[in-house]
């Protein structure tokens, strides 16, 4: 275990220069909350660097160390420069002889926001490709035609734009849209991880847009680049096609929740309008239904976890019920899904208050509503004739004399 200051020193020693690089010295700059820190070192040997420190590589392509520094594990890595041989990831060649500069390191690096590095101890900046001119600007632009290299870097400055909310230079989007047949490849994780990264974000609905402006939203998310041009209903949604819309709800939803389940839910709840017929439009009649083969087709593709999958399937099966609903039976039947599944109902009402602008009042109190129907609930007899499979209808059947019983939902 070093400090920082004891770990810059044994480098100094060998000769070498060790600096700070990446998200932390972009996100220092911006005056966020700056962690996980990384280092470069440079001018080192690599026999001379794992002697020192009695430590062995991480990497298998090249030579990337964990130590504690500060008490944290730390990403320490020989300054390297890479070719492109293969396809992906992993299709690269690395040449980190001591000779490698810190600006030769920086050059094989994404966006010029993140190609800046601190050196130690002195915490002199090195920005030889005028990051800081982008961080100003509120900008991600490639640091060189390399970007395109590893096509998780399209997504990576979509989730950047999203978490940042920085827009993506046009030469950028370019670079992007050039990513999309290696993209196509690539393991369904990575994708799911930064829509992920995204979805927690403070504008999560600028990932998905950038991704449209590169071209490659069709291929990430067909199912969601199928909503562009969709035509709706001028009175419900005042021109906005299907897809601007749901950009329009999962801005709404993000204000309101962190949950990133429920933003989820709010991204997919209109799917089925990019398979409905186009000579029904504006209008689409069936369009939950379609929604859930649209999202299985989805899940076919990137494995999300179960529990977002079926409160997304409960969304876009009832986004249409619950703000028209008025029947006592499909009330009960609703809130006793919700309880069934633990859906809350609280991010349900945030996803249909941003669909719909409104809440059914029934819903707003869906709690003590389903406090009332449980206490209910434990008085009701059935008859001794009652067929098993018939029970359920009855429960409801009861429940819903409840509810008339009790009064007008707007009396809650």
């Amino acid at each position: 275990m070093f400090t920082e200051n004891e770990f810059v020193q044994l480098i100094t020693n060998l000769g070498g220069h060790a600096y700070i690089v990446g998200g932390w010295v972009r996100d220092h700059l911006l005056g966020r909350t700056a962690n996980d820190k990384d280092y470069v070192v440079c001018g080192v040997r690599q026999e001379a660097f794992e002697k020192l420190f009695q430590i062995s590589p991480t990497g298998h392509q090249f030579p990337v160390y964990l130590l504690s520094i500060d008490g944290e594990l730390r990403e320490v890595a020989l300054a390297r420069k890479e070719r492109k041989t293969g396809i992906g990831y992993h299709g690269f060649t690395a040449d980190f002889s001591p000779d490698t500069t810190i600006t030769d390191d920086l050059y094989r690096r994404d966006s010029r926001m993140n190609s800046i590095a601190m050196h130690l101890p002195d915490m002199k900046l090195v920005d030889p490709f005028n990051g800081q001119t982008d961080i100003r600007n509120r900008v991600i632009r490639a640091t060189s035609f390399h970007f395109r290299d590893d096509p998780v870097r399209a997504l990576r400055a979509a989730r950047q734009a999203a978490q940042l909310n920085f827009t993506v230079a046009d030469d950028t989007l370019a670079l992007m849209s050039q990513c999309r047949s290696e993209l196509r490849a690539e393991p369904s994780e990575r994708i799911f991880q930064e829509m992920r990264k995204a979805l927690n974000s403070q504008h999560p609905q600028k990932f998905f847009s950038t991704l449209l402006h590169a071209g490659l939203l069709d291929t990430v998310l067909p199912e969601l680049a199928s909503l562009c041009g969709v035509k709706q209903p001028v009175q419900y949604h005042f021109g906005l096609d299907a897809f601007e819309h749901t950009m329009k709800v999962l801005e709404t939803t993000s204000i309101n929740t962190e949950n990133e389940v429920t933003r989820f839910a709010s991204l997919v709840h209109d799917l089925g309008k990019g398979l409905t017929p186009v000579e029904e439009w504006p209008h689409h009649y069936d369009h939950p239904q379609l929604g859930v083969k649209a999202l299985d087709a989805l899940c076919k593709r990137i494995v999300i976890p179960r529990h977002w999958y079926r409160y997304a399937r409960f969304i876009i099966e009832r986004h249409m019920d619950i703000p028209r609903t008025c029947k006592l039976g499909k009330i009960v039947e609703i809130l006793l899904e919700m309880q069934r599944n633990n859906f809350s109902m609280y991010e349900t009402t945030v996803i249909i208050t941003a669909d719909h602008g409104t809440t059914p009042s029934w819903l707003a109190n869906g709690n003590e509503l389903l406090s009332f129907l449980n206490k209910q609930r434990k008085h009701i007899i059935f008859p001794t004739n009652l067929p098993p499979e018939q029970r359920s209808a009855w429960v409801k059947m009861k429940l819903a004399q409840a509810l008339a019983d009790r009064g007008p939902f707007e009396q809650l």
